[in-house]
């Protein structure tokens, strides 16, 4: 009798403790503009390279939690407003949720973000950002496997613009799609979701 009357209320306590551990995807959604997969999405083995000049595989994003997004050095609004508020972010969240996170902006203007000019222009932000290049075929395939479609320039001589997803990705430590940051940045919402998050989707 006293068994039962002890398992009741262990299975009472774990139905009452359960939900509250899970992530409210319509709160992500609505706090922090933070759209969750229902399932995890696999990115395609590509092969980039670095602002180092250095290459970079799509392997590489394994071990640590990664956002990434589009954009290009010449853009004049969308990617130094992101780069400035990820920064701030960055700042602000804890540093264990600080450290296993990594910004990385993927250039859509290949003929222009050589490495050298990724590396001049992440530097002024002073926030450990990676950048990405690489041949237009490879980028374009992770646009897609990334769910931030960018529209290539037709012209790449002289002063051209390149339109882009201004969203965000979010690669879990398995190298994996999870889901996406979507902007508006909602930078106070992000700052108490983003712990969550990287505690709950291992």
């Amino acid at each position: 009798m006293l068994y039962t009357l002890r398992r009741s209320l262990l299975i009472l306590a774990l139905a009452c403790t359960l939900p509250s551990l899970a992530l409210d995807r319509n709160a992500l959604l609505d706090q922090a503009n933070v759209l969750l997969l229902p399932r995890e999405r696999a990115i395609p083995q590509l092969e980039l390279v670095d602002q180092n000049d250095q290459p970079f595989s799509t392997e590489t994003l394994k071990g640590r939690w990664h956002i990434l997004f589009f954009g290009f050095t010449a853009c004049p609004d969308i990617c130094p407003t992101t780069l400035s508020e990820m920064r701030r972010l960055f700042g602000q969240l804890p540093a264990e949720t600080r450290e296993q996170l990594q910004l990385v902006l993927i250039t859509a203007d290949p003929a222009r973000d050589t490495p050298q000019q990724l590396k001049t222009y992440l530097s002024y932000y002073r926030a450990g950002f990676i950048g990405l290049t690489g041949d237009m075929e490879q980028l374009q395939r992770l646009s897609k496997a990334l769910g931030l479609p960018f529209v290539p320039a037709t012209e790449t001589e002289g002063d051209y613009s390149v339109s882009h997803s201004g969203n965000l990705a979010l690669v879990g430590p398995d190298g994996s799609l999870r889901g996406h940051i979507r902007a508006p940045l909602k930078l106070d919402g992000l700052q108490r979701v983003l712990p969550q998050i990287l505690d709950n989707e291992r």
